[in-house]
């Protein structure tokens, strides 16, 4: 069994360690917290690849970190999936309360093709 190499340890436990702390914001529903952790998680998984990368050109990544690191992968996938639902559910909700300007059948003018810009009809 290959050592494993500290620095690949240390990026994917703080990769899993902001994956817990975005999903207890996420269910906290606190936009303050979920901002923070997503930030956070953005930069170790930033740094995590940086190292995954160089560990796996020279072939040192033993098969659990793999396995964690798919793990992550697929987490951050899902949180990903579950804020898309999110947000198409909140699109939809304000869709209905505040429905895009629909013309008018009316205007102060009389119908809704008229001119706003005024002028005179001639005979």
């Amino acid at each position: 069994m290959p050592l494993v190499d500290p620095a690949l340890e240390e990026t994917l436990a703080a990769v899993e360690t902001r994956l817990a702390a975005l999903g207890e914001a996420l269910l906290a529903r606190d936009p303050a917290a979920i901002d923070s952790h997503a930030t956070e998680l953005h930069r170790a998984l930033a740094r995590a690849v940086d190292h995954f990368t160089s560990a796996a050109r020279s072939g040192t990544v033993p098969p659990t970190l793999r396995r964690r690191l798919a793990s992550a992968s697929g987490q951050v996938a899902a949180q990903r999936e579950s804020l898309a639902r999110a947000t198409a559910a909140l699109d939809r909700a304000i869709e209905v309360l505040m429905p895009r300007d629909v013309p008018a059948l009316y205007s102060s003018l009389g119908g809704t093709d008229r001119s706003v810009r005024g002028g005179c009809v001639e005979a």
